[in-house]
């Protein structure tokens, strides 16, 4: 691909990535929503405050300082709050923010890369080691299976608790997919789809593969299946926050990084 082409790709995903995905999208499942200028504020279960933004307003220093105050000061006024994610992206006019964010006590986590490509373009036939078959999870059983391997990739003792929730959010939301691949009914490798209501975009999350599985192109295969999904469901766009660790593989899978996305975390004192 031409360089001038790729530029101009990656521009209209990010316009349509700020366009369709953030602001009053991301607080689906929220349970109680503000507006404080630019900002969305939420408070999601658990006493998890959120806040998000489409921009800044332009606002220089001192104006980004008073939106991180004037957040705080919503969130101090109720009650059972846990923790803060103010989700920041690189692209952002956003002067200041950084150091007024460290300054009210967030702390900065790792930065993910901004992941997107057209679904249509990710559909492609990938052989599959002997012996592996892909397969969407549907049943309990099938999830705890999916979850359990989660539990072995990524060190999570609490992986049951995961797994409860996981049955619970696929009752209630039918579009949601989980697909996974399986060897002699184990589950070596997983991912989810999250079409994302209201907008062309479908969310690429979960993925993980046990490690003796890794290298063979089981992933690619679970990512071309979700991609065949999504179009399937209306879709034009895969979008994933991907860690340098997935990030290779959504890569060679056909998509491309449009940004990076850190998450500041404020925890209350008394958690």
């Amino acid at each position: 691909m031409a360089n001038a082409d790729g530029h101009r790709m990656i521009a209209e995903y990010l316009a349509a990535y700020d366009r369709q995905l953030r602001g009053d999208v991301e607080l689906a499942g929220a349970h109680d929503t503000a507006s404080l200028g630019p900002l969305r504020v939420a408070v999601f279960p658990g006493g998890q405050g959120f806040i998000g933004y489409q921009h800044l307003g332009g606002a220089d220093a001192d104006g980004v300082r008073g939106l991180v105050d004037a957040a705080l000061a919503h969130f101090a006024s109720l009650p059972g709050i846990r923790s803060i994610e103010w989700k920041t992206r690189a692209h952002d006019h956003a002067p200041g923010l950084h150091d007024a964010l460290i300054a009210c006590g967030f702390v900065p986590e790792d930065a993910e890369s901004i992941m997107i490509g057209e679904a249509s373009l990710l559909v492609q036939e990938v052989a599959l080691p002997d012996g592996v078959t892909l397969r969407r999870a549907r049943s309990d059983d099938e999830v705890i299976a999916m979850e359990r391997m989660h539990g072995i990739v990524f060190g999570h003792r609490e992986w049951h608790a995961r797994a409860d929730e996981m049955i619970r959010r696929l009752a209630e939301d039918e579009s949601m997919e989980l697909w996974t691949a399986v060897v002699d009914d184990e589950v070596v490798s997983a991912g989810r789809l999250e079409p994302v209501v209201g907008t062309e975009f479908a969310g690429l999350w979960g993925g993980a593969t046990l490690p003796q599985w890794r290298g063979r192109g089981i992933y690619r295969a679970l990512t071309a299946q979700r991609a065949m999904a999504a179009l399937a469901g209306g879709k034009t766009y895969l979008q994933s926050d991907s860690t340098e660790f997935s990030r290779p593989i959504l890569a060679r899978a056909g998509l491309v990084k449009v940004s990076t996305t850190t998450p500041y975390v404020w925890t209350s004192p008394v958690c």
